[in-house]
C-alpha cells in the first residue's frame, strides 16, 4: 500500500507539473540582478537578451520599472510576472551617477521545447506503471521494490521539470528532478549488479558488499553541491550559474558513465550464464537498454557534458531511456518474457491515457478562458474546476477506447477470439452435454490462445480429496492418451487450493516436487488452470505452451482463468445433468421393467384412480375384453364394464378395504362379434408411498376354457361311471329279458289269435323289445361301436336331418334359417352318428318351442374345424342346469317327455369325433349349440403324411 500512496502522489505532482508547464510562460529580461549595499545592481547579462538589445550594461543600478520603486530582486520578479512575452518595460537604471531611462521587450526565459517535455513525461508515467504494475505481482519479492526505485528514478528524470515560477510547488519539482538524477545512476549499476540471480555474482561476496555503497558516493557529493550552490546563490549570482551548469554536466556524465557500466555488467553476465532461460533473459535486458542508453549518450549526454554542439533533434534520444526499465520488467514479472508486451501494452495504455487527459484538460481550459471568460484570468478556479469535473467523467472512457484500440492493435486476427473466448465461456452453461462441452471449450481454447495441447481433467464425483485422480474427459494435441492427475500429488494439492500453476515459473518450482515437474514437462504440460466451483476445483485445464514454444503471458493466464471461472460452472451443472440423466435412465429401466411385468401378465390388469378413472390396461386385459389401451385410459369405469362388474369393484372398495375376489363371474366383452367369458375378478387397492389408498387394481383371470375343461372332465368322469354301470346293467338285464321276450314268444306261437291272452303276449313282447333297445342304447353309450370313418358333407347331414322333421317342424310352426356355407365342410366322422347328433340337437330345440320359433343353423369353416352352430329361440335353460345337460338321465322337459339320454349321447358321439360342443342359453331367450368337429384332411394330402 505504500507504494501505491507513492504511485499516486507522484502521478498527482507529474500531473500538475504538466499542467503548470503548458499555462506558465516565464518571462525576463536576460540579466542577473544581484542587492549590493541596499541596490540592484546588473552582475551579469546574457548575449543577445532583451536588455543587451536595450543597452543594460553591467553595473547600472536599477531604480525603477514602469516608475515603480525597486527596492530588491523580488520586485524585479514581480514585474516580471505581471509582464507578458513582448510587452515593452520602461526601465529606469543609474549608471555613472545619472539616471537613463531604458525600454525593453521581455523575452520567454530559455528551456527545452514543450512537445521534448510533454513526450518525456509520458515515457515517464509509463515506466513508473510499468515498475509499480511489477511490484504488484511480485509483492513479496527483494528484486521488485529495487526495480520499483528505479522507475521512480526514471520517472522523476522524465516527468519532473521546474518552470521558473519558484513558487513552492515549483520548487518541489526542481528538488524532485534534482533527486531522481542522483540516484538514476547508482540504482541502475546496483541493479545491473544484483539481477538476475547469479552464482558468483561479485556483489554476494565480502568485497562486494563493502563497494556497493560507494556507487551512491557521487550522488552524494553531486547532491551536497547542488545544495549548498542553490543556498548561497542568493549572494553570488553568477557563481550560481555557472557552479549549476557545471553540476548538470557532471550529472549528465555520471549517468552516462553509469548506464554504460551496466550495460557491460550485464553483456559479461550473457557470456557467463549457462541457462537457457536466464541467457534468453538477459539477451532482452541487454538489447533493451542498449537500445535506450547508447542513442541517448553518444547522441545527447557526452556532447551537452563536454560543451559540444548536439545534433540537432537528438535530444529526443532521451524518449528511449523508457525501454530500460521495460527491458528489466522482462525479467521479473514471474522471469516470462511474454508478460513484458503486456506490460509495455499496458503502460501504453495508462501512458496514453495520462497524456489524453492532459491534453484534453489543457484543451478545456484555455476553451472555458476564450469563450466564458474572455478577458478574465486564466488560472480563474471556477475554469480549473470544470475542466477537472470532465476530465474525470471522461478518463475511464478514454481510457478504455484506447485499451481496446492497442488490444485491436495487439492481437489483430486474434482480438475477436480472444473477446468471444470469454462470450463462449458464459454461454457454455446453456449446453448441458458434459462431453460435447468439455470438446467445445478445449477446441476454443487452443484456437484462441494457440497453445499446442490441452486436457481438460474433471474431478471425481464424491471422493475425499486426497482420493481419486482427476480424469482427462477431452484433450486436444497429445499423441496419446494424457496422464492422470493424482489428487493427493503436490500439484493436485495446489490445485485443490484453487491456486494456478506455471511450471516455468521459479518461484512456483521451489513449492513442487522436482520429479512431479519434469514428469509433467516431459508429457508437454506447463500449465494448470483450475475450474473452482462451490464444491471445489471440479476440473483442471491442463495446457502445454504457444505453438511458436513461447510461454503464455499473465494476461493469458488471468484470461483462463476467467474463462476456468465460467467453465467450472457449466462443467458442475454439466456434471449433475449427466448424474440426473443416469438416475433417469435407471428410474426408466426400473419403470420399464415393471412395465414388461405387467404386459407379461397372464391376467388382464386394469388400474383406477380415486375417481374411478382407468390409469393403466395392460396388454392381456386387450386381448381378454376386446379394448384398446389409448380407448380404455382416462375413462370412468362405469363407460367400459357391465354395471354388475362395476357393482362388484366398487362394493370390494367399500366392503374388504383389503381387497375381494369374485369367480365365475360372466363378463361380455367388446369384440365384434362379442363374446362371453367366464373370470375370476380380484380387486384390490392400490397405496402410495405413505400407505394411503391412491386408486384400485383390478384383475380380471379368463377361466372359460378351465371351466369348460372340467365340466368336459366330469362330464367324461360321469360317461365312464355311467359307462359300467350301463354295462353291468345291461348284462343283467339281458339275461331275464331274453328269458322273457323267448318265453312270450313260445306263448304267442301256441296261442289263438282271438284268445284274449294274446294282446297281453303281446304287449309284453313289444316293452320287451323296447326294454331291449333302452339296454343296447346304455351299451353303446358305453361301448361306442367301431365303425370306419370317412369324409362328411356337413351340410348334407344336416339337410338329411331336417328332412326327416320338415313335417313336425310345420305342425309346429317353427321357422328354419339355414346359413350353411357357400362351400360346404367336409369332416372326419360317421355319418349315421352325425345324424343322430343334429336329430337329438333339433329335436330339442323343438321341445324348447312349443308355440313355434326360429331355428337358426349355421355352418363355416374356421381354421382347420368346421363350425356348427344351432340356435332356437325357445325358453332357454337355467344358468344353474347348464353344467348338468350332458348327465345321462338329466332332463329339463317335463316328466314322460325325455329320458336325458339324448344330449349324454350327443356329447359322446362329438368326443368320438375329437370336437368340441357348448352351450349358451338366456332363460326366455332362447339357447346356441356351437360344434366344432375337425375338418377332413385331403386324399393326397394324407397319403404324403
Amino acid at each position: 500500500m505504500a507504494q501505491l500512496a507513492v504511485v499516486v502522489a507522484l502521478l498527482s505532482l507529474a500531473i500538475a507539473n504538466i499542467v503548470q508547464r503548458a499555462s506558465w510562460s516565464e518571462v525576463e529580461d536576460g540579466v542577473l540582478w544581484r542587492a549590493s549595499g541596499g541596490d540592484i545592481v546588473a552582475t551579469e547579462i546574457a548575449a543577445g537578451s532583451a536588455a543587451a538589445k536595450a543597452g543594460v550594461e553591467p553595473g547600472d543600478v536599477l531604480l525603477a520599472i514602469n516608475g515603480a520603486p525597486v527596492e530588491g530582486v523580488d520586485d524585479v520578479v514581480a514585474a516580471h510576472h505581471g509582464s507578458q512575452s513582448g510587452k515593452a518595460l520602461d526601465y529606469t537604471v543609474l549608471r555613472m551617477k545619472a539616471r537613463q531611462q531604458l525600454s525593453l521587450a521581455v523575452q520567454p526565459i530559455p528551456s527545452s521545447p514543450r512537445a521534448l517535455y510533454y513526450m518525456l513525461a509520458v515515457v515517464g508515467i509509463f515506466s513508473l506503471l510499468v515498475g509499480a504494475s511489477v511490484r504488484l505481482r511480485r509483492p513479496d519479492h527483494q528484486a521488485t521494490l529495487h526495480f520499483f526505485w528505479l522507475t521512480v528514478a526514471f520517472f522523476g528524470v522524465l516527468a519532473f521539470s521546474f518552470t521558473g515560477r519558484l513558487d513552492p510547488l515549483d520548487w518541489t519539482f526542481y528538488w524532485g528532478d534534482l533527486t531522481a538524477q542522483l540516484l538514476l545512476p547508482p540504482l541502475f549499476l546496483h541493479f545491473a549488479l544484483v539481477f538476475p540471480d547469479r552464482p558468483d555474482a561479485w556483489v554476494r561476496s565480502d568485497a562486494g558488499r563493502t563497494l556497493v555503497p560507494a556507487l551512491y558516493l557521487p550522488a552524494l557529493l553531486f547532491g551536497g553541491a547542488s545544495v549548498a550552490a542553490v543556498i548561497n546563490g542568493g549572494q553570488h549570482g553568477e557563481v550560481l550559474t555557472r557552479v549549476l551548469s557545471l553540476l548538470d554536466r557532471g550529472q549528465l556524465v555520471y549517468l552516462a558513465i553509469s548506464l554504460v557500466a551496466g550495460l557491460a555488467i550485464m553483456v559479461r553476465a550473457l557470456r557467463r550464464v549457462r541457462s537457457v532461460t536466464a541467457r534468453r533473459q538477459l539477451r532482452w535486458i541487454v538489447w533493451g537498454t542498449a537500445l535506450g542508453c547508447v542513442p541517448f549518450v553518444i547522441g545527447y549526454a557526452l556532447p551537452y557534458a563536454l560543451g559540444l554542439q548536439h545534433f540537432r533533434g537528438f535530444e529526443f534520444t532521451a524518449l528511449l531511456l523508457g525501454l530500460i526499465p521495460l527491458a528489466f520488467a522482462s525479467a521479473i514479472v514471474r522471469y516470462r518474457l511474454m508478460d513484458v508486451e503486456v506490460i509495455i501494452k499496458r503502460g501504453l495504455v495508462y501512458a496514453a491515457a495520462v497524456a489524453a487527459i492532459a491534453a484534453m484538460y489543457a484543451v478545456l481550459l484555455n476553451l472555458a478562458g476564450v469563450i466564458f471568460f474572455k478577458d478574465a484570468d486564466q488560472r480563474n478556479p471556477v475554469i480549473a474546476l470544470l475542466a477537472t469535473l470532465v476530465v474525470v467523467l471522461l478518463s475511464r472512457p478514454v481510457k478504455n477506447a484506447i485499451q481496446t484500440g492497442l488490444d485491436r492493435v495487439y492481437y489483430r486476427d486474434r482480438y475477436d477470439y480472444r473477446r468471444a473466448l470469454v462470450g463462449f465461456a458464459r454461454d457454455l452453461n446453456s449446453d448441458l452435454d458434459l462431453l460435447r462441452l468439455s470438446e467445445r471449450l478445449v477446441h476454443r481454447v487452443t484456437e484462441t490462445l494457440l497453445v499446442d495441447r490441452m486436457a481438460l481433467m474433471l474431478a471425481p464425483v464424491s471422493l475425499t480429496p486426497d482420493d481419486g485422480d482427476f480424469v482427462t474427459i477431452a484433450h486436444a494435441g497429445f499423441p496419446e492418451h494424457p496422464p492422470r492427475l493424482s489428487r493427493g500429488s503436490e500439484v493436485g494439492t495446489r490445485l485443490i487450493a484453487g491456486h494456478t500453476l506455471a511450471l516455468d515459473d521459479n518461484l512456483a518450482l521451489r513449492r513442487l516436487d522436482a520429479r512431479e515437474v519434469d514428469f509433467w514437462r516431459d508429457a508437454g504440460i506447463h500449465y494448470f488452470v483450475p475450474c473452482v466451483s462451490k464444491e471445489g476445483a471440479i476440473a483442471v485445464m491442463a495446457l502445454g505452451r504457444k505453438a511458436s514454444a513461447e510461454p503464455l503471458s499473465s494476461e493469458d493466464m488471468a484470461l483462463l482463468s476467467a474463462v476456468a471461472a465460467q467453465a467450472a460452472t457449466a462443467l458442475e451443472n454439466g456434471r449433475l445433468y449427466r448424474q440426473l440423466r443416469t438416475k433417469a435412465e435407471e428410474v426408466e429401466r426400473m419403470r420399464q421393467f415393471s412395465e414388461n411385468i405387467l404386459e407379461s401378465l397372464n391376467d388382464g390388469l386394469a388400474v383406477l384412480d380415486r375417481n374411478g378413472r382407468v390409469v393403466r390396461w395392460n396388454r392381456r386385459l386387450e386381448e381378454l375384453y376386446g379394448l384398446r389401451h389409448e380407448d380404455a385410459v382416462a375413462r370412468l369405469l362405469d363407460d367400459l364394464f357391465d354395471a354388475a362388474v362395476v357393482d362388484m369393484v366398487r362394493s370390494s372398495s367399500h366392503d374388504a378395504p383389503e381387497g375381494s375376489a369374485y369367480y365365475r363371474v360372466p363378463l361380455t366383452t367388446r369384440h365384434d362379434p362379442a363374446r362371453r367369458l367366464l373370470v375370476n375378478i380380484a380387486a384390490t387397492p392400490l397405496r402410495d408411498a405413505h400407505g394411503a389408498i391412491a386408486g384400485t387394481i383390478v384383475i380380471c383371470e379368463d377361466i372359460s376354457s378351465r371351466v369348460q375343461l372340467e365340466e368336459q372332465l366330469q362330464i367324461s368322469e360321469k360317461m365312464a361311471s355311467i359307462g359300467l354301470l350301463a354295462a353291468g346293467v345291461a348284462h343283467e338285464v339281458n339275461t331275464p329279458l331274453t328269458g322273457i321276450s323267448s318265453y312270450t314268444q313260445m306263448l304267442l306261437d301256441g296261442a289263438a289269435e282271438d284268445d284274449p291272452k294274446t294282446k297281453v303276449l303281446e304287449k309284453i313282447e313289444r316293452q320287451t323289445f323296447r326294454a331291449a333297445k333302452i339296454v343296447n342304447g346304455l351299451l353303446n353309450l358305453a361301448r361306442p361301436a367301431q365303425v370306419d370313418s370317412g369324409p362328411c358333407d356337413i351340410n348334407a347331414v344336416i339337410n338329411d336331418v331336417l328332412s326327416l322333421l320338415e313335417h313336425q317342424f310345420r305342425t309346429g310352426r317353427i321357422q328354419v334359417r339355414k346359413e350353411t356355407a357357400a362351400i360346404a365342410p367336409r369332416v372326419q366322422g360317421i355319418e349315421y352318428k352325425l345324424q343322430q347328433v343334429f336329430l337329438n340337437l333339433l329335436l330339442n330345440a323343438r321341445d324348447a318351442m312349443p308355440r313355434g320359433g326360429w331355428l337358426t343353423i349355421v355352418t363355416r369353416a374356421e381354421g382347420d374345424a368346421a363350425v356348427v352352430e344351432v340356435a332356437d329361440t325357445g325358453s332357454g335353460i337355467p344358468a344353474d342346469q347348464l353344467s348338468r345337460i350332458y348327465d345321462p338321465f338329466y332332463t329339463t322337459k317335463a316328466i314322460g317327455k325325455g329320458t336325458g339320454l339324448g344330449l349324454s349321447i350327443t356329447y359322446g358321439i362329438v368326443q368320438e369325433h375329437g370336437g368340441t360342443i357348448t352351450c349358451e342359453s338366456e332363460v326366455g331367450q332362447g339357447t346356441r349349440f356351437t360344434l366344432r368337429l375337425p375338418l377332413a384332411v385331403p386324399a393326397a394330402r394324407a397319403n404324403n403324411m
